[in-house]
């Protein structure tokens, strides 16, 4: 089982919050409808729910493992 610091979640939440901005500046740059549009858009939702959960991780009280292996 992996267990991640405090430190670690804050540094993953940051690095995954700059992908998402650096994903929607592209966005207006692809045509709607294409693969890549799609996959961009899929990407962003993905990398949202990621940010939300480390974020949910950190506010939990009692510091529970994170993750699994």
């Amino acid at each position: 089982m992996d267990i991640y610091t405090k430190e670690e979640l804050t540094e993953a939440e940051r690095a995954l919050a700059s992908l998402v901005s650096k994903c929607e500046k592209v966005r207006p740059k692809l045509k709607e409808g294409t693969s890549q549009h799609t996959l961009l858009i899929r990407r962003i939702d993905a990398l949202k729910i990621a940010v939300q959960l480390i974020n949910r991780e950190l506010t939990c009280s009692d510091m529970q493992p994170f993750g699994h292996s």
